[in-house]
């Protein structure tokens, strides 16, 4: 039986991030499938079957091919516990994104090899780079025709602004793709596609071996063999430590849909990255190794099973170990509890859990007393994880219920839809719930709230698009908002916590309120 230690020594846990259609989710199925954790790779294009990612839980996501929501998978492989949180592609689902890139230690990037490194990848990356998360980089679809992995290379290093070291590199692309070679053993690794199943041909050849030639042909060999030796003589040294750090992303060149070198960049991913890292509190760092439970809320989702209409609170453990019925203290809440019906979920599937450790994802009960970015630790130990901020949004609607009987089922929809961190919900001062204003970061969130209004709480809304594209919190606690001088284009809001708000539909609102109300201050994000 393992110690706890080594439990938490065996853990990664890491984010799969990209553009939409780099392959994001392929990959994701395809590492499932080398933990054994499915048995076959529902492929997102195929929406005429009745497969679809297994991480693509939520309707919308099956009848448009996207990812909306994130999704946890966890699974086993050689030893270690690996927690996998597949994130949303579509930039319109970034602050989802962002606030599952707190919950991880590590990212993967999944970038196109024939289109490169695309606008939402660049906006990931540099969520990355604040937190100095370490990238390992899987530039994908090798088995098509991609641009030159030189040119690849030199796209990360200077749009991203990261070094690259490339752990093993393409022969070919296209139809003459015929493999890897891995820089570490010098050994060809030649694949042969097996329609998505684990166990996929390969067969490795040393660099000397005279079968190349017919393997690769002789002048891709040729080719292939001077790209080594202008890459072993320009190229950086390895740094694990510029690794660990964010400075340096290891490449690795495949294709997830054949499985080209996808179970080598698992092994070796898996020897680059760390157990789970230490995490700040508001008063110092909780080591994951403490023998105290911490934990922090990340994400909530509800109606998940539409059958029991329930909603779960996503929390990444910190550190110690949690024990199913233990008491804990819920710091946010000022109070004790035991945690209800602690799962462990693949996708839609979920598992009861008698424990788990520091870097594991727990999906638990939650009855409505949780928020994005709460602490939960042992009640003996008290911490505070530091707030998780909220993007400001960019877009903007007034929304009401069609039916006025309906007003229960609209207040309840719009404010657990809210509280997953999917929507902002704010109301004109003085006004009731009948109607609401709704904020978003990307207009598709609009279609979301819409559509899950409609199916999961039975409710039909109007909305009216508003011109704002603004907005800032106001930092003077004391101050009241009707009694500042404003543009007459700017609405004075609130939102569920009771904090002011001001909507505004230029830059130049902004700077007549500050110029009109002296001592003002606004600031253009809140907190979790």
């Amino acid at each position: 039986m393992r110690s706890y230690t080594e439990e938490i020594s065996r853990r990664r846990t890491f984010a799969i991030i990209s553009h939409p259609d780099a392959g994001k989710t392929t990959l994701t199925e395809k590492l499932l499938l080398y933990g054994g954790a499915i048995n076959l790779a529902g492929s997102v294009k195929g929406k005429r079957t009745a497969r679809h990612a297994v991480s693509d839980w939520m309707e919308i996501e099956k009848q448009r091919g996207i990812s909306v929501t994130s999704s946890v998978l966890q699974f086993k492989y050689n030893g270690y516990c690996i927690n996998i949180l597949d994130t949303p592609g579509h930039e319109d689902f970034s602050e989802d994104t962002y606030r599952t890139l707190m919950a991880a230690d590590s990212a993967v990037m999944v970038i196109d090899g024939s289109k490169g490194v695309e606008k939402q990848t660049i906006k990931l990356f540099k969520v990355c780079v604040m937190r100095n998360i370490p990238i390992i980089t899987f530039v994908n679809k090798m088995d098509r025709d991609a641009k030159n992995p030189f040119d690849l290379l030199e796209e990360i290093e200077n749009v991203l602004g990261i070094s690259t070291y490339p752990v093993n590199w393409p022969i070919g692309s296209g139809k003459e793709f015929k493999g890897v070679f891995d820089r570490n053993t010098e050994k060809i690794l030649a694949f042969t596609a097996n329609n998505g199943q684990k166990e996929v041909e390969k067969t490795e050849y040393a660099l000397d071996d005279p079968a190349l030639d017919e393997v690769l042909g002789q002048y891709l060999r040729a080719d292939f063999m001077d790209e080594i030796e202008l890459l072993d003589g320009a190229g950086d040294a390895f740094d694990l430590d510029a690794v660990r750090e964010g400075r340096l992303t290891p490449v690795f060149f495949g294709s997830a849909l054949t499985n080209f070198g996808v179970e080598p960049f698992l092994e070796q991913f898996l020897q680059l990255t760390t157990s789970p890292l230490t995490r700040e509190t508001v008063s110092g760092k909780v080591d994951p190794m403490s023998e105290d439970f911490s934990a922090f809320v990340f994400k909530i989702q509800a109606n998940m099973n539409k059958a029991h209409r329930d909603r779960v609170a996503f929390m990444r453990i910190c550190s110690g170990r949690f024990e199913k019925n233990m008491e804990v203290f819920h710091v946010q809440g000022n109070r004790k509890m035991r945690l209800s019906q602690p799962q462990q979920i693949m996708a839609q599937e979920r598992e009861i859990v008698d424990e788990a450790y520091a870097g594991d994802i727990i999906g638990v009960f939650d009855p409505g007393i949780f928020s994005i970015g709460d602490t939960i630790c042992s009640a003996g130990n008290k911490v505070q994880f530091q707030g998780i901020p909220t993007f400001a949004p960019e877009h903007f609607a007034r929304v009401r219920q069609k039916d006025t009987m309906k007003r229960k089922q609209f207040i309840k929809g719009t404010n657990q839809i809210a509280q997953e961190g999917a929507i902002q919900i704010f109301q004109e001062l003085d006004a009731g719930m009948e109607e609401v204003i709704v904020g978003v970061v990307g207009v598709l969130q609009f279609d979301v709230l819409k559509y899950r209004l409609e199916n999961e709480y039975n409710v039909e809304i109007i909305m009216e698009n508003l011109p704002y594209e603004y907005i800032r919190w106001i930092v003077n606690d004391e101050l009241d908002p009707k009694t500042l001088d404003l543009a007459s284009d700017t609405k004075r809001i609130q939102d569920l916590k009771g904090n002011y708000l001001l909507l505004f539909t230029s830059l130049w609102s902004i700077d007549w309120a500050l110029d009109h109300n002296k001592g003002l201050q606004l600031r253009e994000f809140g907190t979790n």
